[in-house]
């Protein structure tokens, strides 16, 4: 009953416009998120040199600015186009910095980076495949996630300051934002069927799947360390 009370107030402050069908709801919710992958590719592609010489104290700082800037735009906005606007300043940051990353790992063409993306487009079908299925147990994983996300940041600041790199931090990470691109997708499916609403659950299953690629990332290189060591 809580689960549910919290999902209706969710849905409630999503209140936003008119109400379109679920298959143009749907539409512009997938689309916007292949959109946003789409654009990292080409970030990734195209723009890489540039991420890299941008002082990474200066990258940093735009990227918590955009982010946050971004976000609370999607969020108030009761705009299709301005979430959406908000979303882009979202994508562009988190594009840049995912370049950096995939630049680390041998770059876009690499066999390492095109595995850890294969994984990840696996994984996000079968999330979204389970959380059709079973969407009450979904609802009900918002304060677990949540528990494990903060846990999981808290966790993963002490090892840096320690100097210490583990693969089990990158493994749970991987399982809990795989669980949350299924929640966030039955979340979605909750709110009012709006275009504004469409996008601003957009950015949530975006974000799910770029940290779960970074993570598949992170977890099959060291693999492959080991591997050749």
């Amino acid at each position: 009953m809580r689960e549910k009370s919290f999902m209706e107030q969710r849905a409630s402050s999503y209140s936003y416009g008119e109400i379109v069908s679920d298959q143009v709801y749907n539409l512009v919710l997938g689309g916007t998120v292949v959109y946003g992958l789409v654009a990292n590719i080409l970030i990734c592609a195209f723009l890489t040199p540039f991420a890299l010489s941008i002082n990474p104290i200066a990258l940093f700082i735009a990227y918590l600015v955009c982010v946050i800037a971004g976000s609370t735009i999607s969020s108030k906005s009761s705009s299709a186009l301005l979430s959406f606007l908000g979303y882009n300043l979202i994508v562009l940051p988190v594009g840049l910095v995912v370049s950096i990353s995939v630049y680390h790992y041998g770059g876009i063409s690499s066999t390492l980076v095109y595995t850890a993306f294969q994984y990840t487009l696996g994984i996000t079908g079968v999330m979204f495949l389970l959380a059709s299925i079973f969407p009450a147990f979904f609802a009900r994983l918002h304060g677990v996630l949540l528990g494990g996300l903060i846990g999981l940041i808290i966790s993963e600041i002490i090892l840096f300051f320690l100097g210490i790199q583990t693969v089990v931090s990158s493994l749970i990470g991987a399982g809990l934002f795989s669980l949350y691109i299924g929640y966030d997708f039955v979340r979605a499916q909750r709110y009012p069927r709006t275009l504004d609403n469409a996008v601003d659950a957009a950015v949530g299953i975006y974000l799910d799947i770029i940290n779960l690629f970074l993570r598949l990332l992170r977890i099959l290189s060291r693999s492959r360390s080991r591997s050749n060591s």
